[in-house]
This record gives C-alpha cells, sequence and structure tokens, in this order.
C-alpha cells in the first residue's frame, strides 16, 4: 500500500514538474514572438523622425520582463540541491541577470526620465559585473565537465572565434560615419537652412563629445537625430530646448566620463569570450542529458553577440542618426528569454534524473 502512494506521489511530482517547464517554455516563447512582432511593426519609422515615447518604453518592458524572469529561475536553480551541474554556475547566472535587469534600469531612467545621453552610462555599474557574472558561470559549466572533444569541434570552436573577433575588430577600427551637422556661425537665409541650423544647435546643446557616444552595455548607443522647424517666413522657429540637468547628474557624468575608453574595449573583449565559451559549452554537453537547457544558454550568449555588435555597426556606419530600438535590439529580449528556458530545462531534467535514481534504489 505504502509503495503504490509513494509511486503515486513520484507520478504527481512528475507530472507538475512537466506541466511547470512547459507552461515556462510556452510563456517564454510567447513573449519572444511578441517582442518580434512589437519591434517589427514600430521600429521603423519616417526618415527624420524620431520614435515614439511608447515605443522605447515597450522595448525596455519587453527586456526587464524576461530578465528578471531570467534572474528568478537562475536562483531557484541555485538553491536547488538537485542541479547536475553546479548551483555556483546558476548563481553566476542568476547574479549577471539581476545587474543586467539593474543596469538596463537605470540606463531607461537616464534617458526616458532625465534625457541624458552620457559617454558612459551609470547603468555600466552594473552591466560590467552583469557580464563578468556570466563569464564566471560559463567558466564554471566548463570546468565541471571534462572537455574531451573531438577534433572536429574544435574546428567549430576555432571558426566561431575566428569570426566573432574578425568581425568585432572590423567594426571596432572601421572609420566612423562622418558628421553632417551644420554650423551655427552662419547665417542661413532659407527655411531649409534655418531648419538645419536648428538641428545642430539642438545636437550641441549640452556640448555633446563627439570622441565616445553614449554607450548600452556592452555596445554604443548613439544620440538621437533632433528635429528643428523652421517659419513661414524664414525666421528661427521657437524650439523649446529641455530642461538643464540636475547638478549632480553632470557631476555623475564627469566622474564616469574617463571610463569610456575601457568600457569601449571591454565590452567587445567580453562579447568575444561569451561567444568562444558558449560554444565550447555548448559542444560539451552536446548530445548529452542536459544538452537542451545548455543550447539555451549558447544561444543566449550568442544573442547577446547579435545585438551588442548591432549596436557597434550602427555607431560606425549610421552614426547620430541611429535611434535606439532598432529591429536587431529584439536579440536582447531573445537573451532573457533563453536563459530563462534554459534555467527551466535543467531545473526539471534534474529533478527528473534524481527521482529515477531513488526509484532504482
Amino acid at each position: 500500500m505504502s509503495s503504490s502512494l509513494e509511486k503515486s506521489s513520484e507520478n504527481s511530482s512528475t507530472w507538475q514538474s512537466i506541466l511547470g517547464v512547459q507552461t515556462i517554455v510556452i510563456a517564454g516563447i510567447a513573449w519572444a514572438v511578441l517582442a518580434l512582432l512589437y519591434f517589427l511593426l514600430f521600429s521603423i519609422s519616417a526618415p527624420g523622425e524620431d520614435r515614439p515615447l511608447w515605443y522605447t518604453i515597450g522595448t525596455y518592458i519587453f527586456e526587464e520582463v524576461a530578465y528578471l524572469g531570467a534572474a528568478v529561475l537562475c536562483f531557484r536553480n541555485w538553491r536547488s540541491p538537485q542541479i547536475v551541474s553546479g548551483r555556483n554556475v546558476w548563481l553566476g547566472f542568476g547574479m549577471g541577470m539581476l545587474c543586467y535587469f539593474l543596469g538596463n534600469l537605470l540606463f531607461c531612467y537616464w534617458e526616458l526620465v532625465l534625457h541624458q545621453e552620457p559617454i558612459v552610462s551609470p547603468g555600466d555599474l552594473f552591466f560590467v559585473p552583469a557580464y563578468l557574472f556570466l563569464g564566471w558561470g560559463m567558466i564554471l559549466a566548463v570546468i565541471s565537465r571534462r572537455l574531451n572533444l573531438e577534433i572536429w569541434q574544435w574546428a567549430v570552436v576555432g571558426a566561431i572565434a575566428f569570426v566573432g573577433i574578425a568581425l568585432a575588430l572590423w567594426l571596432s577600427f572601421a572609420p566612423p560615419k562622418q558628421s553632417t551637422a551644420v554650423s551655427v556661425d552662419s547665417l542661413p537665409t532659407s527655411s531649409t537652412q534655418v531648419a538645419n541650423a536648428n538641428l545642430a544647435k539642438k545636437a550641441n546643446a549640452y556640448g555633446t563629445p563627439t570622441t565616445y557616444p553614449a554607450t548600452k552595455a556592452p555596445a554604443v548607443k548613439t544620440a538621437k537625430s533632433a528635429q528643428g522647424k523652421a517659419s513661414a517666413t524664414g525666421v528661427l522657429a521657437a524650439t523649446a530646448e529641455p530642461a538643464p540637468p540636475p547638478a549632480w547628474v553632470i557631476s555623475v557624468e564627469k566622474l564616469l566620463e574617463p571610463l569610456a575608453g575601457f568600457l569601449n574595449i571591454f565590452y567587445v573583449v567580453i562579447d568575444i569570450f561569451l561567444l568562444i565559451i558558449a560554444a565550447t559549452v555548448l559542444l560539451a554537453f552536446w548530445g548529452g542529458r542536459f544538452s537542451q537547457s545548455w543550447r539555451m544558454i549558447a544561444g543566449a550568449a550568442f544573442s547577446y553577440y547579435v545585438a551588442d555588435m548591432w549596436l557597434k555597426y550602427a555607431d560606425t556606419y549610421i552614426g547620430d542618426e541611429y535611434q535606439s530600438g532598432g529591429l536587431l535590439e529584439v536579440f536582447w529580449v531573445f537573451s532573457g528569454v533563453l536563459f530563462a528556458i534554459g534555467a527551466a530545462l535543467e531545473f526539471d531534467t534534474s529533478s527528473r534524473s534524481r527521482r529515477s535514481g531513488r526509484k532504482r534504489a
């Protein structure tokens, strides 16, 4: 009688686990599809027009929900003694997702509330440890496995490393797009020249530096293009200048500004590292019981790389005309979703593995 009750209890917990992971996977896929549709439908704006504020807010919501959900699921794995791949691995992933969530939230406040686009965002104080935590988790995952890759697998890792490094170097050392700003010192006579003068004046209202654009980790986030209007009589249009930021905001930006050069190099290097280590982890777990979860983790690292390299490309070849919320920024949402799905699959597989082991005993 007791054995039948234990068997019924095990079957019930198994079904609950399966339903739980299926719910998380379906919810993650649905969130990623909604984000993709949102970016596809609303990211395209008419030439010379800014994207609406509600669209930018929506992009942050999609990213933040994905990061927070991934952090919660990774911390659940960390607290579970059943995780086979190692609890510290998921502690690193959870801290990385949480730091990225906080950094993105701070960057959103700086951009949408304070209307600032600094050289170095205060969000970088969280973005840097986020990538260090993710790298730490990846390294622990590799150490926990006995790397016995075949020659073709090492060749795949080498090819991925070569392509990733070549692309990063190409974007890092490519000549930047030349600015097309109009000098405000000249006296315009036509309405078109008046509008262009207003554009240049607004773009340089706070002395925007040209050495390094504003960064949204781990890539470059350039300033939005401004708009100016000319009156029918050809007189300068009365465009309202943004209110000066608080003194403490300027102080924080000046304090962080010297880090610009280091961060531009750091983000490129850490992107390449995560791409290589993710490929190694994927091949190390290939074909095993936990291969599904690590495919998701590798896909998340690849998504980070795509989004970061896209912003690097936009900074180099689009310049100040680029506006945040471009289509390929949806890969940041994909990264959070894939980390969440990978954590759920790992938890489910580890739980079922331990239950089957007790049953055989």
